[in-house]
């Protein structure tokens, strides 16, 4: 298992390598001067020949590259053009806020999602399998805007039962953490919730009819273990597949519901680096998308291993 870790880490190397280049010569290749965005409107010539020549963007492109990948080497992503911070310090304290969201919506969503899917398949072709299906639909044709302003409406607003908006750090307490993450989490569930389901009860769907499962049936195995130990096992690889990515992405910043309830992410950050032209904060906000769905897809082919004995390390 060692072995077959360290193969995959060392092949994620190169792929983040010709991220980095991609996502350099991007931005330095994009109109707009950060030297001008620096100094203001009324910034004179002096004054942003000073700024470029501080910021090393009268170097040519192979020294400027050389000097930023050295930079990332020792943990430097550099300092916003805006707020003058260190960008790796604003991500820091936006990275909570976003993991607490992926966290609860992914756990959410396969608690609910699985058991669904699992049934749909198990009663296929009855009114119980058309119901999920039903809600399956409904779940991807509602956004996630809309649902989660009807949440705040019923239950911040007229019930009064939670919080409108905000975020509040689970360190400061797990009651105030619970009550603010409960209407983005159910919002941003339901199309994680539809979407899980689905796949779960089409992979089931392919196993049901496998010769192990009805060879487990004619042994009189009881049907709940059969379609637990024997069904949903095999027909778990798709599902992670889809778990990871969904994962992934609500980790990389999810920016409507963090605009709709008012919550400071990775998100909204990566939106008011790319308004503002923030190039140190965008190109940090790339690279560690990319990181995260590296780290993800690696999970992933770990998880398969252990659930298919097939795959060998």
């Amino acid at each position: 298992m060692l072995g077959y870790l360290l193969r995959r880490i060392l092949a994620a190397v190169p792929v983040m390598g010709v991220v980095a280049l991609f996502v350099f010569l991007l931005l330095r290749l994009t109109p707009g001067d950060p030297a001008a965005i620096l100094a203001g409107d009324n910034a004179t010539p002096e004054r942003l020949e000073r700024i470029r020549e501080s910021l090393g963007l009268n170097e040519p492109l192979v020294v400027q590259f050389i000097t930023w990948v050295n930079k990332l080497l020792h943990g430097d992503l550099g300092t916003s053009l805006i707020s003058n911070l260190p960008v790796i310090k604003m991500i820091g304290q936006r990275v909570e806020p976003s993991i607490s969201i992926a966290l609860c919506t992914i756990v959410l969503a396969v608690i609910v999602a699985v058991p669904l899917g699992v049934i749909a398949a198990w009663k296929h072709g009855t009114w119980i399998d058309r119901f999920v299906m039903g809600l399956s639909v409904l779940g991807f044709s509602m956004p996630v805007f809309v649902v989660g302003y009807l949440l705040i409406q019923v239950f911040a607003i007229e019930l009064r039962w939670v919080p409108v908006q905000g975020f509040r750090s689970i360190f400061n307490g797990f009651g105030p953490f619970f009550e603010r993450m409960i209407l983005p989490t159910c919002a941003l569930s339901f199309i994680y919730i539809a979407l899980i389901a689905r796949m779960t009860r089409a992979a089931m769907l392919d196993v049901l009819g496998e010769d192990y499962v009805r060879t487990a049936r004619a042994k009189g195995i009881n049907e709940v273990a059969v379609m637990m130990r024997h069904a949903l096992r095999n027909a778990a690889v798709p599902v992670i597949t889809v778990i990871g990515t969904g994962f992934a992405l609500l980790i990389s910043g999810v920016v409507v519901t963090e605009s709709v309830f008012n919550i400071p992410g990775i998100g909204r950050l990566t939106v008011d680096a790319v308004l503002a032209r923030d190039y140190p904060v965008i190109q940090a906000m790339i690279l560690l998308t990319s990181l995260i769905y590296v780290v993800v897809n690696l999970l992933i082919d770990v998880a398969y291993t252990l659930l298919d004995p097939r795959i060998r390390y």
